[in-house]
């Protein structure tokens, strides 16, 4: 049987309408708040993969466009796909000035592109909602004979004293919806999608600065928290601006993160 550890985690999700509407309500926060990705990771995916001006890419849960920027300031031609009408919607009015950048709905499991027709995918934040055997079937159907796929994080130092504080409003208003996300930090499932093959992996130190405001969207973009005018939402905004006052320097806090990157060619 396929191992899918990720199908307790989109289970809860399946009031609110599922994967694809989990983020409606939070695509302004996630658009405000979201660290971008740094660029020794956008130079070792052109090296590794022998990227030219021209490439086509698949950045899937493009989101609010965050990887997809990036990588169109490279001269790819990028197709973010991304379920949410919201975010897609938060992503074209961020790129639509770029002519190599279109969006659509899908998924990693149901990507509306043609058979080897992508040199690279790409999907940043988003593996631990992957159906794996799916994705993985979909992903080397779409790719070219040498392409790739990039599964990438920006993680959060966890012995960061603000991270530290962060976790304890996360843990205190996140549920089961938290704990579901929380055990797949692991990411056993990586090697179960790049099967025989293994993948390169590499790391880089990433940060950004935010106001208050900012780690307050920051806080309510994750999936799990409550909505911030929800009663338990301004309990937690209170907690989130406790910390703030904590750890600001000339009116904003430094968020640390390490970006991850696993890439490779499925098998």
């Amino acid at each position: 049987m396929p191992i899918d550890s990720g199908a307790e985690l989109r289970s809860l999700y399946g009031p609110q309408g599922g994967v694809a509407e989990i983020f409606t309500f939070k695509a302004a926060d996630y658009l405000s708040s979201r660290p971008d990705y740094p660029a020794p990771l956008f130079e070792m995916l052109q090296l590794a993969c022998n990227l030219r001006p021209g490439a086509v890419v698949a950045d899937i849960g493009a989101g609010t466009g965050l990887l997809t920027r990036g990588l169109l300031e490279r001269g790819y031609d990028v197709i973010a796909v991304e379920p949410n009408a919201a975010m897609r919607a938060a992503a074209d009015r961020l790129l639509g000035r770029f002519p190599a950048y279109r969006s659509v709905q899908g998924t990693a499991e149901a990507m509306p592109a043609p058979a080897s027709s992508v040199d690279l995918i790409t999907a940043a934040q988003a593996f631990h909602w992957f159906e794996v055997d799916r994705a993985k079937a979909e992903c080397l159907r779409v790719l070219r004979p040498q392409g790739k796929v990039a599964l990438i994080w920006n993680d959060r130092v966890p012995t960061d004293p603000l991270h530290v504080a962060l976790d304890e409003v996360f843990a205190h208003y996140g549920g089961a919806k938290r704990d579901a996300r929380t055990a797949l930090e692991e990411r056993r499932e990586v090697p179960i999608f790049f099967g025989a093959s293994v993948p390169s992996e590499s790391t880089w130190p990433h940060q950004h600065r935010l106001d208050e405001a900012g780690l307050q969207s920051l806080v309510f973009s994750r999936s799990y928290m409550p909505e911030s005018d929800s009663a338990a939402g301004r309990e937690a905004g209170l907690e989130v601006r406790r910390i703030f006052q904590r750890f600001e320097t000339e009116g904003r806090v430094e968020v640390r993160y390490t970006t991850a990157a696993f890439l490779g060619r499925p098998q």
